[in-house]
Order: C-alpha cells, then structure tokens, then sequence
C-alpha cells in the first residue's frame, strides 16, 4: 500500500528539514530512537524528549515485573508522543495518539518485525491516552498507558502540569471558576484544572499491578501538595 509521506512525516522535519523515508531502509531500535528525539526536538517542555525517555524507563521497569513483551514496549514507548507536536499547534483538535499510530505505522514498515508486534505497537500507541477513546487490550498497551501517566502523578506530575499551564498561558490559578466549566489550551487552564480533571483520577485508572503499586503513593503526595497549594494560595499558611 502506498503512502502519502508528506502526512506523516515528523513534525520537526517539515519545518524546513528535508526528509527521505529512504533513510530508514533495515531500522534498528537505535534508529527509532533516534527518529523519536528527531521529531521532539521542538516539542514543549512538558510533553519533551525527557518525558519520553521517563516513560521508556517505566515501562522497563513495569513490564519486567508484568512479563511483558520488551521489544513492542522499547518501541512503542520511544514512539508514543511522536504526534504530540501536532496537537499542541492544533491545541488540541488533532490526537497525537491517532496521529503517532500513523507515523509509527509508516515507520515500521521499515523495521524487521512480524505483523502481530507490529500491529500491537501500533495499538499502544493509539490506545495510551488518558482522554483517548481506544481502551489498552495488550499488555504491552497497558504497561504503557501506566507508565505515561505514572509521569502524570507526584512530584513530577506536578511540575509537568504547571509546565503545560504555562506553555498555554494559564493562570497560577483561578479559584471563582469550576474547573468543569474551563475549557483546554486557555488561560483557565491551569494545574489545578488538570488535577481536578484528570490527575486525581489517574490512580483508579491503573491497569496493571505494578502500575497500581506505584501510582497509590504518587496520589497521597499530589494531593497533599495541592491541599496546601490552596491554603497558601488563600494566604492560610
């Protein structure tokens, strides 16, 4: 089947780098990794090559314990945020899980895997967001979906999702508006938001045991953190 390069090409390149699909004729994971930190080069802090390579070292970690196969997860994690860039310039119109699922898959076309891996690469890809519609059926796609949103939760959750707020231009925080009544990629949408919204709901969502272990005391330290965020934000403490 033939392909549109253009559509999928990676998000940095078509900024003004050229870029020749023929170049990743007999890939390695070396390869695709290096493909990945290509296409994230100019990502946003919080969605960056850093936050990738958090991932991959989690989804080491988690899919040892879960016996998990490591190759689909090496690649599928140094893949997962490739087609971040495009939702952030879209602010949030594009899926970056649907769209890093289309580059991966023209990808892999070039990497020397059977069709069941290849096609379960693909579904940890599309299947890793928290507010995706694609629920993780493998364990490969549920090792990753925990390992990324491990890295939503605790300490470093918390910095990321002020990172993010200030990547949109939000407010440190907006006390007279419900954040269910805010709305993405505004001023509105703040780290409060995001944890009213999604992070304090991320530990219920775990679907592996691994995940649930560490996600149990991410949780206890995030919302002691904005327990007290609020009172100082009131002048309390």
């Amino acid at each position: 089947m033939k392909r549109n390069v253009n559509g999928v090409i990676p998000f940095g390149w078509r900024r003004g780098n050229k870029f020749d699909i023929k170049t990743f004729m007999g890939l390695s994971i070396e390869d695709i990794k290096a493909f990945a930190m290509k296409c994230l080069s100019g990502s946003h802090g919080s969605h960056d090559w850093e936050h990738t390579q958090r991932v991959y070292n989690l989804c080491m970690h988690i899919g040892q314990v879960e016996g998990a196969d490591m190759e689909v997860l090496k690649i599928a994690a140094y893949l997962h945020d490739v087609g971040r860039p495009y939702q952030d310039e879209s602010k949030g119109a594009i899926c970056h899980g649907e769209k890093g699922a289309e580059i991966a898959d023209a990808l892999l076309e070039r990497y020397p895997i059977s069709d069941e891996k290849r096609a379960n690469i693909i579904h940890c890809i599309t299947s890793h967001r928290f507010r995706g519609n694609c629920r993780p059926e493998t364990l490969e796609a549920k090792v990753l979906f925990d390992a990324d949103k491990l890295d939503s939760i605790g300490a470093i959750g918390i910095g990321r999702t002020f990172l993010f707020a200030g990547e949109v231009g939000a407010k440190l925080h907006n006390p007279a508006i419900d954040p269910e009544d805010t709305e993405p990629y505004t001023e509105a949408d703040t780290g409060y938001r995001e944890f009213k919204l999604k992070l304090s709901k991320i530990r219920d969502r775990m679907l592996t045991g691994e995940g649930r272990r560490m996600a149990r005391e991410r949780h206890v330290f995030m919302e002691r953190f904005f327990e007290r965020f609020l009172q100082e934000h009131e002048g309390y403490m």
